[in-house]
């Protein structure tokens, strides 16, 4: 007897591989684990796509104030810029330049005031378009970090049911019986939480990410638009 249940314990051993573990499950934690899987893998296709973001939005601002604070004048930096697809730092730069030249032409006529007011809202506007654009998607990563473990914690409470059901049916306890319910929702459970764990790691490093960059956007938008009132004090 015991070489029996010994054999039936090392066959369930054997069959106990991830796969075996996904193919034996209840159809409602095989729904709970490929969620978790799909959510997994966007959520790290986000992570890889944020990662380049962020570095090319810091060289790229790297590369403009290195521009801007080398002496040319303004007019050719703006010439130099334009015709490219401008991000970061350099788009909140050709969105004030632009509301200055459409304000010199005005200005002429009616005076200068207003001016500095209204390149200041355009630098405001442009920078919520930057972060919004850098904060996109995010909301995917704080939500699976929030999420996951609960849906795992589902799958996990599932097929415990499944373990009790089995033993009712074959009124046995012993561990071939409640093994494989037991193993598909601890397995539900692992997913869950390979979900979870990156997810809330990149979420709270782009999130540090997004302050240190917004927060030198509007540094570069008060140089800026100091830069702009001297000039327009030397007109009046």
């Amino acid at each position: 007897m015991n070489e029996i249940v010994s054999g039936a314990l090392a066959s369930k051993a054997g069959e106990m591989s991830f796969l075996n573990l996904f193919l034996q499950a209840h159809i409602v934690v095989q729904a709970v684990m490929v969620g978790l899987v799909l959510a997994s893998v966007f959520c790290w296709a986000i992570v890889v796509e944020k990662y380049f973001a962020f570095r090319r939005a810091r060289r790229e601002a790297d590369e403009f104030e290195s521009l801007f604070w080398s002496g040319q004048s303004l007019e050719d930096l703006y010439l130099s810029l334009g015709p490219k697809n401008n991000q970061s730092m350099a788009a909140l730069f050709m969105a004030a330049m632009r509301e200055w030249k459409r304000s010199q032409e005005s200005a002429m006529r009616a005076g200068f005031q207003g001016v500095q007011k209204r390149i200041e809202m355009v630098m405001d506007v442009q920078l919520q378009r930057e972060m919004n654009q850098l904060e996109s998607r995010l909301l995917v990563l704080a939500t699976v970090g929030s999420t996951a473990p609960f849906i795992g914690l589902f799958g996990t409470v599932w097929g415990i049911m499944n373990s009790f059901r089995a033993i009712s049916v074959s009124k046995s306890t012993n561990l071939a019986v409640v093994a494989p319910g037991l193993a598909e929702a601890l397995f539900a459970t692992a997913l869950g939480l390979l979900a979870a764990i990156p997810a809330v790691i990149f979420y709270n490093k782009f999130a540090h990410d997004i302050g240190k960059l917004g927060a030198r956007l509007e540094n570069f938008a008060d140089e800026f638009g100091a830069i702009i009132s001297r000039q327009l004090d030397e007109r009046h």
